[in-house]
């Protein structure tokens, strides 16, 4: 699934083509992916101009001039492609937005788990979402502050989106080796100044991954580098960089986790 970078590196790339157009139409190809009701999608799209593009979370937010906001979310494989619209859409596309310029704003998503809304209020959608890692306001004690009266496990938490929002796999493992903590920790153990280490990891991890436009994994999402550079993550049975001790993959709430035993421990 997409996480902060790769959401961003989307976001950026489509402020180009696509603020100050126009929607015109709306061609819905599966039906699941829209969660707002269909015939008013389409009675209250059309007509509304781009006036920005930006993000929240793992959510492209598309800011709309009568004041809605049109929320996509990627999930495991979903991609935005602007393409002309006498070219064949591709076949796995599930939603096409007309615009004012003959081109479309197309929503390709092979395994049909993206979702689409189109609100006029955003905490309907994005209301419970926790605070953004790379905001200029989330100070390392704002960081601190939502570890109190938390328990459970380390890794799992950073995956909570209500928790904060942003951090998927990739990044809360390569997060959790930088900051030399294992990512089985339980919280309520942490120190301050592990705890201090962690914020700057994170943010570290996530800038490093919009640098590198993200990582490529699969064929879903392309285009990215940071794979390049993973410290632990996809490294299992491989020398750690720092220390030489193999790394180790386990399961951890249900996702591959992987750390090194002696520089985590």
């Amino acid at each position: 699934m997409p996480e902060l970078p790769e959401v961003e590196t989307t976001v950026r790339g489509l402020r180009g083509p696509l603020v100050g157009r126009t929607f015109t139409g709306v061609t819905v190809l599966w039906s699941k992916t829209i969660n707002t009701p269909i015939p008013e999608l389409k009675k209250r799209l059309p007509g509304q101009k781009i006036e920005a593009i930006t993000r929240r979370g793992k959510y492209l937010q598309f800011h709309l001039s009568d004041g809605d906001t049109l929320f996509i979310h990627l999930k495991m494989s979903g991609a935005l492609l602007v393409e002309p619209a006498d070219e064949p859409p591709h076949r796995h596309v599930r939603a096409i937005f007309d615009l004012d310029n003959n081109h479309q704003l197309r929503f390709k998503d092979m395994r049909k788990f993206g979702r689409i809304y189109l609100v006029d209020d955003p905490n309907i959608v994005v209301g419970k979402l926790g605070p953004e890692p790379l905001a200029d306001d989330f100070t390392s004690e704002d960081f601190k502050a939502l570890f109190q009266r938390r328990k459970g496990r380390l890794k799992p938490l950073l995956l909570n989106q209500e928790f904060m929002v942003g951090v998927g796999n990739i990044y809360a493992n390569e997060g959790c080796f930088i900051a030399k903590i294992d990512p089985r920790r339980q919280v309520d153990t942490l120190s301050p100044e592990e705890l201090e280490r962690l914020y700057h990891a994170i943010r570290q991890v996530l800038n490093a991954g919009i640098m590198h436009k993200g990582a490529s994994l699969d064929e879903v999402y392309r285009g990215g580098e940071y794979q390049e550079y993973f410290q632990v993550h996809a490294r299992a049975g491989e020398p750690c960089y720092n220390c030489g001790t193999e790394i180790q993959r386990i399961v951890l709430g249900g996702r591959s986790t992987y750390f090194c035993p002696q520089c985590q421990s």
